[in-house]
């Protein structure tokens, strides 16, 4: 039951692909659709960008394992994890790094409605990393949190497809009023991945994919949050029933590794061996 960018520093000389494993790759990306860059491989073009993101996945354990705890008996469905989650990433319109999910009355044997509020679940082994064929979406060695680098995404939602948690967006250019109209707002940059990106006509992140970051740009230099000083993923900082719970996994007395103690907890579609770092309390 137990559920931006690779780490600094130069990157480990990758060696030498063989003639079968560059075959290989080009099969696999001709099978995903990616002919433009299968050519590109075919013809020589290096995999080493691609393949210095994979080594520094799998050369350690992470560090620290960050992930959620969630109480199905508290929440209440009132969106308010939605609504700050938007406002501190300054989501567009169709772009919900978070949603809470509805059970309705009668569906259930004692006829209480359910309400579940579902992130990105930062798998530990997740299923849309392997499929993107720049390698601009990855797990980030010291924490597990899984990102997108906006500078490298070709928008073209294979990881999208490949999510079983459908827990990544595209961003299509929308706006909403106060930016379409160029208020004051429009300037306010995003915090994401400390990028303080100011959205523009035809500039990333527009066009690409994108998802939940556990807010990670709330950080501090050592790759810690801090709840007290309100450093807290915006989602679990609001939520009104206290439903939400973030910390790491790795750390035995943590928040989260103490409820998974003492609570019956489960985890989505665990049989696809995703291995979610978000749990449920039930």
């Amino acid at each position: 039951m137990a559920e931006a960018s690779p780490a600094h520093g130069a990157p480990a000389a990758v060696p030498e692909l063989s003639e079968v494993t560059r075959r290989d790759v080009v099969g696999r990306l001709l099978k995903l659709g990616a002919v433009s860059l299968a050519a590109a491989l075919a013809s020589g073009a290096s995999l080493a960008p691609l393949l210095h993101v994979t080594a520094a996945q799998g050369q350690a354990k992470p560090q620290r394992r960050y992930g959620m705890v969630i109480d199905t008996r508290r929440c209440v469905g009132c969106d308010a994890c939605v609504a700050a989650c938007k406002a501190e990433n300054k989501t567009p319109p169709g772009v919900s790094y978070t949603v809470v999910l509805e059970q309705g009355l009668g569906e259930r044997p004692d006829d209480r409605p359910l309400f579940m509020t579902k992130p990105c679940f930062h798998c530990e082994h997740p299923p849309c990393v392997p499929v993107c064929p720049v390698g601009a979406t990855f797990k980030r060695s010291q924490d597990g949190i899984v990102v997108v680098d906006y500078d490298r995404c070709i928008g073209c939602r294979y990881c999208i497809v490949a999510c079983p948690y459908q827990a990544r967006y595209s961003d299509f250019a929308e706006n909403y009023p106060a930016v379409a109209e160029h208020t004051p707002w429009a300037s306010v940059p995003s915090p994401e991945y400390r990028q303080f990106r100011v959205r523009q006509e035809g500039r990333s992140p527009e066009g690409n994919v994108r998802k939940c970051t556990f807010c990670l740009h709330l950080q501090d230099e050592n790759g810690e949050y801090d709840k007290a000083a309100g450093r807290w993923p915006a989602c679990a900082k609001t939520c009104t029933g206290k439903a939400i719970h973030f910390g790491d996994l790795n750390d035995p007395n943590s928040e989260v590794s103490q409820l998974l103690k003492e609570r019956q907890a489960i985890r989505l579609k665990e049989e696809l061996g995703t291995e979610p770092n978000v749990y449920y309390l039930l």
